[in-house]
Order: structure tokens, then sequence, then C-alpha cells
């Protein structure tokens, strides 16, 4: 892979972690407010060393590794910087299994919004959707269902994968609904700073799961993931010292985090069947659609979720 495809996709890394942390960095920014100036010193300036290499740096690499037991730890680190054949076999046997758990979790991320958060309205017919929420259950329901049928076709072992992803959907989201309740308790309450930052980083952990499983449909190169997940980390930090006010009022950016999701989800899925992908349209697809959406929080007039 040549240096140009390397800085686009290591970008796109970077970007889709930025806009998929938007709701963490704004409850980060909203318990930040009620802390003691030394402790949000000490989880804006050390924290980002969790946040980044335990994180979003041993996550992937767990997952490389759980998925290639017979590379070791540090062999999946380095599994696709290496030339052994035997090596790169095994990341190709296992790539299908990875990709279509993480396919799988992504989809079900985008329909959740879709049908059951509150969002500002960026297309006609996402109104009329979310207030039909309830088809959440059916439409996932039928889409695992799918995905089992058609995967058990391919190898008997894949079911297990998709069946897998829409787990971890599911835990993950529950820890997400629980912050929220949490955060309000926490900006009512009377907690010390220590058990706040306690709380941020276990959020931190939560919230990481989508970028880092979405960071597989860019590469499956741990090096790069840590790279473009840990710079996004680190401007997310940023933004969330003084800049989340201005972020908020890009109504729409959120639309494009979960759309650009719902595209990765696709690539992913379409690889674990068995589909070549060209490395740079998952960046490049993320950054059209950012950029679609970046534009039209700058000209449209609000529609508010009612």
């Amino acid at each position: 892979m040549d240096i140009v495809s390397l800085i686009i996709i290591v970008a796109g890394l970077c970007l889709f972690e930025i806009i998929s942390s938007i709701d963490n960095a704004i409850i980060n920014a909203e318990v930040l407010s009620t802390m003691q100036a030394k402790a949000r010193k000490w989880f804006l300036v050390w924290g980002i060393f969790f946040a980044v290499f335990v994180v979003r740096g041993a996550l992937p690499l767990f997952i490389v590794w759980i998925t290639n037991p017979g590379l070791g730890f540090f062999g999946a680190f380095t599994a696709t910087l290496s030339s052994d054949p035997a090596v790169l076999s095994s990341l190709e046997h296992s790539a299908p299994f990875l990709l279509l758990g993480g396919g799988t979790f992504l989809i079900l991320l985008f329909f959740h919004w879709l049908f059951m958060e509150e969002k500002n309205y960026a297309f006609l017919g996402e109104k009329l959707i979310h207030e039909n929420g309830m088809w959440f259950f059916t439409v996932a329901s039928v889409f695992l269902a799918w995905t089992v049928w058609m995967t058990q076709q391919i190898d008997p072992r894949m079911p297990f994968a998709a069946v897998l992803g829409s787990t971890v959907f599911f835990i993950t989201n529950g820890f997400k609904a629980n912050a929220e309740l949490q955060e309000k308790k926490l900006m009512k309450g009377t907690l010390s700073d220590i058990s706040k930052i306690v709380y941020l980083e276990a959020i931190d952990a939560t919230f990481s799961i989508d970028g880092v499983l979405g960071a597989f449909a860019f590469t499956l190169a741990v090096p790069l993931i840590l790279i473009g997940n840990g710079l996004g980390a680190f401007v997310v930090r940023q933004l969330t010292i003084g800049n989340i006010h201005r972020i908020k009022k890009y109504a729409y950016l959120k639309n494009g985090a979960m759309y650009s999701i719902l595209v990765l989800g696709c690539v992913m899925l379409a690889e674990g069947f068995g589909a070549h992908v060209n490395p740079l349209v998952s960046p490049i697809l993320t950054f059209v659609i950012v950029g679609y959406f970046f534009f039209k929080s700058t000209r449209i007039t609000l529609q508010p979720a009612g």
C-alpha cells in the first residue's frame, strides 16, 4: 500500500472516530463542568493515555488476537505487516468472521438510531420512521435472521459471528442507556470528582466500541487503527475542553456519523460474504458523507425531533 493510501486511511479513521464520539464528548463536557479544575485537568491530560492506549489501542489488538489465537498477542499487532505466509493465511481465514460480526453490530447500531433515538430530521421519512420506533425490533430480528441464514450457507461457523455482533450491540446499547441516566444523577448529585472520573473513563470505553469496530471497515492493520483512532480521540478531548458548544451547532453531524456507520457496516458485511472492496472506499465515503452533513448543518433550518 502506497503512502497516499495510508494517509487517506488514517485520516478517514481519525474523522470517523471524531464524529462517532460526539455524544461521548458532550457527556464529558457536561460532567466536567461540575468538577474541580484539578480533576478536570487530570482527566483531560492523563485520561487521554487511557483513552488512546488502553481502550483504542488494546481493544482492536484484542479483537484481532481473539480471532487469531495462534498468532499470539504481539503477533496480532504485527500480523498485517508480516510477510510470513502462515501469518497472512491465518489473518485471511479469520477476517470474514471479524468483518461479519462488526458489520452486524454497526448496522444494528444504525437501525436503533433511525427508529429509536431523538434526532434532527435530515431526510424525508426519518420523522415517520422515528414515530414508529417499535418496528426497530422487527427490523433488527429480520436482519439478523437473514444474516444467519445467508452465512450458514457459506460456513456453518459464520452465523455465530453475526449473533456475537448482535450480542455486543445489545450489551453496549444497555450500557449507553444507563450512562445517560447516570449522567442526570451526576449533574444533580454530590459524588466525588474521583467517582466522576471513573464514570467518564467507563463510558468512554463503552462509546469507543463503535469507533473500534467501525475501524475494521477501513483496515485490519492494528497499527493504523491505533494511529487513526488515537488522533481522533485526542481531537475529541480538545473539543471537550472548549469547543463543544460550537460543535452542537452543527446539528446534523450525528446524522453524518450514523449514515457513515450504515455504509461501513455494509462494507464489512460485503467483505464478510467474500466480496473484495478497495481499501480506499471506506475513508472516501466517510469524507463524502460527513462533508455533506456538515454542509447541510450550515445551510438548513432544523426540523426538531417531536
